[in-house]
């Protein structure tokens, strides 16, 4: 019997999408249950939230103070001991999933699978490799649990709303580490939609020139209630900050509308971005590998044509 355990990412009291994007993954498996595990000092919450996905069969909560912060040395230890009896650990690929589930796989003895954007069977799955170039097919041992983030580019979030899962509270006897411990979290704050899950992203690459000259990509895509994203070459010159970038190395997102503004369209960019909806590329060069992946190409100055756009609108 199949029964899947997924990791609830959240902050600030609020369920992150990701997390029904990991049931979407979960229901693929075709698993008899798919449960919710929510970590954290206050639970109930997101466990309300999580209840609510259409799909999950309950909602497990483990509430301690020493879960007020996702710390992977605290977390995994009881993740380790409530995922007894699942076959199948799923977490998002995200900078939570990847810093916590290897350390669950670790103490559950199993090797990872790591961006899961397709399940072929209950053991196995697809996934990219070489920059997202080349798509392998990877098969779990069966008589082992999967422990495995999901790529969440590749997953539509679940719906919410028509369910009402039960919530229970767990209780764990794992030892916690006292080698690591939360300081603080620095994180920017933008009233600008979530980078990793708005339905419209609007990027600059190293075209847009300077630091400054990067508020015609702030404003316009104000002006389409976008969220705003940046080649890597953009953040190596200092035009925007780290947690902007979109790529292999940044963040794997799947808008609905993708603007690349400015952007040549490096390889690594395009792993970032190829499971979005409808590509849009404004650049001066005809010749730029980003019209090769775009579904509407404009050749000329971003500082002219963005205006315009605006105008138009």
């Amino acid at each position: 019997m199949s029964k899947v355990l997924i990791i609830a990412e959240h902050l600030g009291g609020k369920l992150n999408p990701s997390t029904a994007r990991a049931v979407s993954a979960a229901a693929a498996v075709k698993a008899d249950a798919i449960d919710v595990l929510v970590l954290a000092d206050s639970v109930d919450a997101v466990a309300a939230e999580a209840a609510k996905i259409d799909g999950v069969s309950r909602v497990l909560t483990i509430a301690r103070a020493e879960n007020a912060h996702p710390l992977a040395a605290v977390l995994a230890p009881q993740i380790a001991k409530a995922a007894a009896g699942y076959s199948h650990v799923f977490a998002p690929s995200t900078t939570f999933g990847k810093d916590v589930a290897p350390r669950v796989a670790a103490l559950l003895g199993v090797a990872q699978v790591s961006d899961v954007m397709s399940v072929e069977g209950s053991h196995t799955f697809k996934r990219p490799i070489y920059a997202g170039n080349a798509i392998v097919t990877v098969e779990a041992p069966a008589e082992h649990a999967v422990v495995a983030t999901i790529r969440t580019a590749s997953w539509p979030a679940a719906a919410t709303g028509a369910n009402s899962a039960p919530i229970e509270a767990v209780t764990t006897d794992a030892a916690l580490p006292s080698h690591t411990r939360f300081v603080e979290l620095k994180q920017g704050k933008s009233d600008r939609p979530d980078l990793q899950s708005a339905s419209k992203v609007v990027s600059g690459g190293r075209g847009v020139g300077s630091k400054e000259n990067f508020e015609i990509i702030y404003k316009f895509a104000d002006r389409i209630g976008a969220a705003v994203g940046a080649s890597r070459a953009a953040v190596d010159a200092g035009y925007v900050p780290n947690e902007m970038q979109v790529g292999q190395t940044g963040k794997i997102i799947a808008p609905e509308l993708y603007m690349a503004i400015g952007i040549s369209g490096a390889i690594q960019h395009l792993t970032g971005i190829k499971d979005a909806g409808t590509i849009v590329a404004i650049n001066k060069d005809a010749e730029a590998p980003i019209f090769e992946v775009a579904d509407i190409g404009l050749v000329g100055d971003l500082f002219k044509l963005i205006p315009e756009l605006e105008a138009a609108i």
